[in-house]
């Protein structure tokens, strides 16, 4: 199998779901780091026009939008398989990533781990509570949607692991880590049970922020 390539920063939680999705899939990578600074860069413009982690390279083949990497992943390295065979269970796992990109990212994960994790860690900003507050009444909608979509079952799409989890798992990891993960998940004991079942995935161990930072410095220093 040839190498994959990824273009990524670390912490990005979209670029972890690329590499615990290598991770699962056992398949061979490398990190090629890019600079928060250096995202409106000509020569990251023009592997992502929109400035934006991660890009895959492949061979020959580049792409971009973490969901189509996700599935291209998928696709090229079949097993083990982490798109259900089912129609419905399939449907399940693309309804819960439009729900992370669009309503769990998007004016929730966006606003609360940016001003609690991000800034506060990357940029030595103080959170802007008001923003954090003015929030939270659409949080709460997006983790009661996640309870009830999870369920009873070990993970989201059902008796097994799929590309909804892997990409589900870092953007709730980074909610764990604020002091909102209480407020939005004290009623919802399965969305807590789940994530530490992820977090204990050698994928994801392999994958913290930590880890990947480390990488990237031994790859700059390569």
């Amino acid at each position: 199998m040839s190498e994959f390539l990824v273009h990524l920063t670390p912490g990005s939680p979209f670029a972890r779901s690329v590499l615990a999705t290598l991770e699962e899939k056992s398949a061979p990578y490398r990190l090629a780091p890019v600079l928060p600074a250096t995202l409106r860069a000509p020569q990251h413009l023009g592997r992502h026009p929109f400035g934006r982690v991660p890009v895959l390279e492949h061979g020959d083949f580049r792409l971009y939008e973490t969901q189509a990497i996700l599935r291209y992943l998928d696709r090229i390295v079949p097993q083990p398989a982490l798109t259900p065979a089912d129609a419905r269970r399939a449907a399940r796992m693309d309804q819960l990533m439009n729900l992370n990109d669009w309503y769990l990212f998007q004016g929730v994960a966006n606003v609360i781990a940016f001003q609690r994790v991000v800034g506060p860690r990357l940029m030595g900003r103080t959170p802007d509570e008001a923003a954090i507050a003015a929030v939270i009444p659409r949080a709460r909608v997006v983790f009661d949607e996640l309870a009830a979509l999870l369920g009873a079952q070990p993970y989201f799409a059902g008796e097994r692991l799929t590309l909804a989890d892997l990409l589900l798992a870092p953007q709730l990891d980074f909610m764990q880590q604020t002091p909102e993960w209480e407020t939005l998940t004290g009623a919802h004991a399965n969305l807590r049970e789940w994530l530490q079942r992820m977090s204990l995935r050698p994928s994801m161990v392999a994958t913290s922020w930590t880890r990947v930072a480390a990488a990237c410095e031994a790859a700059n220093a390569a």
